[in-house]
């Protein structure tokens, strides 16, 4: 029943990942054993389950159907046995992670020493980036993501919202001077941000009579990523919007101020995101249980999300 089970594990891997390389490097196994494994699966079977050539990997109808009862066999285990060993010691295995920089710095890296004390067995693996991530082909069980999903195969659980803030380094407010109303933005620069999803500059925003307002800001430099777009704020390259969490240390520092305080940009989304149609895991559980906690305690995150989500219609999609 063992060998069952493993079979099922890798052929579910397989099929998410596209790819009999990708699934074996994540189940930590030898790519010839993944090989190996489906191969005695189909001959039990008496049925392929999957079309191989060198170009591509397809799921015939009969592999479509058994992955369907796998992920439900599979889930229904994971779930008892974890409902059985009521410890969080017990749960072990890897959980693949993606996150933004921002959160990841601000929030959860300072906070692991805690994760790991509550689930020693669990191991972590964490890429961070701003790039849209494919959780089923790249193997991801969550991501953290920023803004509205716009992917349609995912669900979520809303962590709050993340206060944004306008600030330049002094040497940029020392040339420039410091805006005293949002029609002054007109004659600053600014450090244009683009975004991961389209590519598209981002304008700036603001919060002005409860509604959202756009401001576009001249500029002569436009980055992807955020610790590049603090980097040129603090270089006097422009004004910046960054998450509050991520440029805090600066403001206190005195390295960044804060510049029209009265109108506060609109605050951003953060969700924890997962495959639809998947079971949640215990172990991806654990972890985003963790981190609601995490979100509750700190600081420069909203926990109220319909303001914002009234904001946000009136923006347009970045």
């Amino acid at each position: 029943m063992t060998d069952k089970l493993t079979a099922m594990r890798t052929f579910i891997r397989i099929v998410d990942t596209n790819s009999f390389t990708r699934a074996a490097e994540s189940l930590n196994i030898p790519r010839a054993t993944a090989t190996t494994t489906i191969q005695n699966l189909e001959s039990t079977l008496g049925t392929a389950l999957l079309i191989r050539t060198t170009r591509r990997l397809t799921v015939t109808p009969e592999g479509a159907a058994y992955y369907e009862r796998c992920a439900q066999i599979l889930a229904d285990i994971d779930e008892m046995e974890a409902s059985l060993r009521h410890t969080p010691d017990h749960l072990t295995g890897r959980l693949r992670i993606d996150m933004p920089g921002a959160v990841a710095s601000a929030l959860v890296l300072p906070a692991l020493d805690d994760f790991h004390a509550r689930y020693p067995n669990l191991d972590l693996a964490i890429s961070i980036g701003n790039r849209p991530v494919d959780l089923i082909s790249e193997a991801i069980d969550c991501s953290i993501q920023l803004g509205q999903l716009p992917d349609s195969n995912l669900i979520a659980r809303q962590l709050g919202t993340l206060e944004h803030v306008t600030c330049a380094s002094p040497a940029y407010l020392a040339r420039h001077g410091t805006p005293a109303n949002l029609d002054d933005l007109r004659a600053h620069v600014a450090v244009n941000c683009m975004s991961p999803n389209t590519g598209r500059e981002v304008d700036f925003d603001f919060e002005v009579n409860g509604h959202a307002q756009n401001i576009k800001v001249r500029g002569f430099v436009k980055v992807s990523d955020e610790h590049a777009y603090l980097t040129c704020g603090l270089q006097g390259l422009g004004l910046i919007q960054p998450a509050r969490i991520a440029a805090q240390p600066y403001l206190d520092a005195g390295l960044l101020r804060e510049v029209l305080p009265q109108w506060k940009p609109v605050p951003m989304p953060v969700s924890v995101a997962y495959v639809k149609n998947r079971h949640i895991s215990p172990r991806v559980r654990a972890f985003v249980d963790w981190l609601v906690e995490r979100f509750e305690k700190a600081e420069h995150v909203d926990q109220d999300m319909f303001r914002v989500r009234q904001l946000l219609r009136g923006l347009h999609a970045a």
